[in-house]
């Protein structure tokens, strides 16, 4: 790390907030410091050059060339020196053609000055002060009589190569940066991650590396899809810099928010780095780096944004492309787009070679690290067969994840949510190979003096060098007490010394199998059984549809059903108004749709021939009753609902009447209803062996399968293990679980993983907190009745007082 000094100039420079308060709000300061710093620097950086730059201009303006052309044969005048080697040019990638500066820009038409000055950058930096909206901030100050002091300002303040090097030049302006997210705090958040997070992140992807990254010669690529003010990417190169000055760092990022896309592009093209590099855009419908892959990546897409806009977009990469879109594995419900994000950089990992997949050293030199930050929703959300499962599958069976930490809640400015940082690779080291890594640093953070926004905490350096620490020795640590004090929790004034205890704030880590996070999800079925009886009240029921159009009907038929006759039943054409003001009093949840079938004869018509059927199937079953033992016969209840199916086929073939699926369903349904005694319903007779556990029983002699109950159907979940054949893993479970409960329940064998084909839906959850969950005792009742009673003697006390 530089000295101190980057600190000091940013503290002068953002000194010119003193000018502008009073005329600006607070969270618009960065929008005038940020732009004109980065005018500054720029033009301390062509300063060497300039003479030749503005000649070689008016040469290449007479040859009537197309801009892009015009551009690089300027760029061959446009160089600085490099501050180590003063013998040695550095070509630039930008340029400006004016012979102006900040200091010869006089009081008198200083905003057309200025703006006409900004006119004569080359594109990429012109670009940046448009997305800054500078002209709008240039009229702004002007219309304040604050330009002139601004410009003069600035133009006394060395930024010269020189004087600031290009990396502590991106310092000051990444502290620039910060201070502006901090003087906005209801928007800090949209486009700035706190540094303490962003020192974590980036020393958990890069430590792996720090051997490779000491070498010479070393050239590697650093990719954020969600770029913001571009605190990742600085971060990045800055600790690669601390390990190796002379590395090279190649930055590529892509950002939605186009001020924020300014300032991330201000601070590459500061620090030295190729612009073209850094995109405007939507990163997930329009990935405008697409052939390219990366060796490090780090991100902080946003928490829990869906991404309905762009659901055609992504949808069909994933229909059409499958895996060798980004897509490939899944997609997440649309309400959240945070693994979507997770996607895309796993396609963006540079593959590891043949050659480096067989190094012996273990100093893999291909492939590629991920950092991202996530809340806690992709950990578990979504069961077996989802989109967000299959994402999660994806990246277990694929061996890509190395590690989760859960960070403090109240750490970022936007959100107190629960966070973790996701740590990837696909060149793991032998000993984290089938390993996943869980450290709970959910306690390790201390109170910030002064919240901003919604960041009341903040991680310290021993904070960040505990978790990177235990994460690079691949360490297990048990539950350990941290020095951390404890929250006093207000108690409007009132101390209790039985209080309950506080937990512990503790630290841990803990090393799993990928295929510990995983299971098997069964379909777990269980017999129908019916008991039936066909009474009066049951054939009455028929008069009316089922739900939703039950209740109704009958509201109706009481209303006005005693004035119709054969030839008007079910007419309310002349009543509609009555039947709609009912409806919409009495029954307002009903749509347009179902208003209209109620008031069309045809439902009455249909409903009462229905009723009508069933009475004559009543009469038939009770004659062929009359002196038998005959399951069904009126009123006489069946618990064996085949037996009665027998007599309702033989009182259709007496009546002759003929049921269609519709009117089928609600007549049984009117004369059966669910009991636990009885006899379950078969489905069909089988020529197999019986296998009670996946639904072949040996039920009165024959080899049967039931009719499965709806309600009673359960899914449970089996955990994978490897060890054994999927099918000793889920008999051994459903027998030693399952069957010691629900003696006649068998697996639904139907119901099989569309990848491996076998039985039960495969599904994969990370489920954090369980892992670290630490039981804590409740206090004995003596001790909560002695707490009550002090309550109570203290409001009665109270009382007292206000009586008197």
């Amino acid at each position: 790390m530089p000295n101190s000094n980057f600190t000091q100039t940013a503290a002068f420079i953002w000194s010119v907030a003193d000018l502008l308060r009073g005329d600006f709000k607070q969270s618009q300061y960065g929008r005038v410091i940020l732009p004109f710093t980065l005018l500054r620097r720029l033009e301390c950086v062509l300063e060497e050059s300039k003479d030749a730059v503005v000649a070689q201009a008016e040469k290449v303006k007479a040859m009537n060339l197309p801009e892009e052309a015009q551009e690089k044969m300027i760029l061959r005048a446009a160089f600085t020196f490099e501050t180590n080697t003063p013998k040695e040019k550095k070509g630039l990638s930008f340029f400006n053609t004016s012979p102006m500066d900040l200091g010869k820009i006089g009081q008198s038409d200083i905003k057309d000055n200025l703006e006409n000055y900004i006119q004569c950058f080359s594109a990429d930096a012109r670009e940046i002060f448009e997305h800054f909206k500078f002209d709008e901030f240039v009229g702004l100050l002007d219309d304040a009589n604050l330009l002139f002091k601004v410009v003069k300002k600035f133009a006394t303040t060395d930024l010269s190569p020189k004087a600031v090097s290009n990396h502590q030049m991106g310092l000051i302006f990444e502290e620039l940066i910060r201070r502006f997210a901090e003087s906005s705090n209801e928007t800090a958040g949209e486009h700035f991650t706190p540094r303490d997070i962003v020192r974590l992140t980036t020393s958990l992807v890069f430590m792996e590396d720090d051997e490779a990254l000491t070498q010479d010669g070393i050239i590697r690529t650093i990719y954020d899809p969600t770029a913001g003010t571009g605190g990742f990417l600085s971060s990045g190169m800055e600790y690669v810099h601390e390990l190796n000055p002379k590395a090279v760092m190649r930055a590529f990022g892509q950002e939605l928010n186009p001020e924020s896309y300014a300032i991330c592009k201000a601070d590459m093209l500061i620090k030295g780095q190729d612009v073209s590099r850094i995109k405007l855009g939507n990163t997930l419908s329009n990935d405008q780096l697409p052939a390219d892959q990366f060796d490090y990546m780090l991100s902080n897409p946003p928490f829990g944004v869906d991404w309905k806009k762009i659901e055609a977009e992504i949808k069909d990469e994933h229909t059409l492309k499958g895996f060798d879109g980004r897509f490939g594995a899944g997609l997440p419900r649309v309400s959240d787009g945070s693994l979507l994000f997770l996607m895309h950089l796993i396609s963006k990992m540079r593959p590891v070679s043949l050659k480096e997949l067989h190094n012996v050293d273990g100093c893999v030199k291909d492939g590629g690290r991920i950092g991202i930050i996530l809340n806690g929703s992709p950990l578990f959300t979504g069961g077996a067969g989802s989109g967000e499962s299959e994402i999660r599958r994806y990246i277990l069976e694929a061996d890509l994840l190395e590690g989760i930490i859960a960070l403090p809640t109240d750490m970022f400015y936007n959100t107190g949510i629960a966070t973790y940082v996701w740590v990837l690779s696909n060149k793991k080291t032998s000993e984290r190979k089938g390993k996943v890594q869980l450290i709970d640093g959910s306690n390790l953070c201390g109170k910030m003096r002064k919240s901003l926004g919604s960041k009341r905490n903040l991680m310290s350096e021993d904070d960040i060098k505990l978790i990177t620490r235990t994460f690079g020795n691949f360490e297990v640590v048990d539950a350990r007490e941290l020095d951390k004090p404890i929250e006093q929790k207000s108690n409007r004034g009132r101390q209790s010394s039985t209080s309950k205890k506080t937990a512990p704030k503790t630290f841990a880590s803990k090393i799993f199998n990928s295929t510990d996070f995983g299971y098997r999800r069964l379909t777990i079925e269980r017999p129908l059984r019916l008991s039936s009886q066909i009474t009066d009240a049951a054939i009455e029921s028929l008069r009316f549809a089922p739900k939703p159009l039950n209740a109704p009907m009958e509201r109706l038929y009481n209303e006005f059903g005693t004035a119709w006759n054969e030839d008007s039943y079910g007419y309310l054409v002349e009543v509609e108004t009555e039947v709609r003001k009912i409806i919409k009093a009495e029954f307002s949840e009903l749509k347009e749709k179902q208003i209209k079938d109620l008031l069309d004869s045809k439902l009455w018509l249909f409903q009462r021939s229905l009723m009508d059927k069933a009475q004559q199937l009543q009469t038939a079953v009770a004659t062929m009753s009359v002196g038998k033992e005959m399951a069904g016969g009126r009123n006489v209840v069946s618990n064996d609902f085949n037996q009665f199916d027998i007599t309702m086929k033989g009182a259709f073939k007496a009546t002759g009447i003929k049921f269609d699926t519709k009117e089928k369903k609600q007549f049984f349904d009117a004369v059966t209803f669910k009991n636990p005694d009885a006899e379950p319903v078969v489905k069909k007779v089988i020529k197999e062996a019986t296998q009670p556990l996946y639904g072949s029983f040996n039920y009165n002699g024959k080899v049967v399968e039931f009719l499965p109950d709806g309600d009673l159907r359960d899914n449970e979940n089996v955990p994978l293990d490897p060890s054994i054949t999927t099918t000793e893993s889920i008999e051994s479970y459903v027998k030693r679980e399952v069957l010691p409960h629900v003696s006649d329940a068998w697996i639904n064998a139907d119901k099989r993983d569309e990848k491996d084909g076998e039985i039960g839906v495969v599904g994969y959850e990370i489920p954090f907190n369980r892992h670290f969950y630490v039981y804590q005792p409740p206090r004995a009742l003596e001790v909560i009745d002695e707490d009550l009673a002090l309550v109570s003697d203290e409001i009665m006390s109270l009382l007292q007082e206000v009586r008197s």
